[in-house]
């Protein structure tokens, strides 16, 4: 925190920024799972596969989330 009142309209781009990677991560999260579970449900998806999709589509989540770190303030 710093007395600086210039400094809000950064911290509303960076959280505008972040509300649109929670967005962007629910999509690939829900579309993973829409993908998946048609497959799964009558066991036509092999569980050690789902379990690999899982954990490749938290990989991705992650990965999209760190890309925040990427974010400057506009000079």
């Amino acid at each position: 925190m710093r007395s600086d009142p210039r400094l809000v309209a950064d911290a509303l781009a960076i959280s505008r920024a972040t509300g649109n990677k929670v967005r962007q991560n629910s999509f690939w999260a829900f579309a993973y799972n829409v993908a998946g579970l048609p497959l799964a449900a009558p066991g036509l998806l092999n569980p050690a596969l789902a379990g690999a999709a899982m954990a490749l589509s938290s990989i991705s989540v992650v990965t999209n989330a760190l890309l925040l770190r990427r974010w400057r303030p506009r000079a």
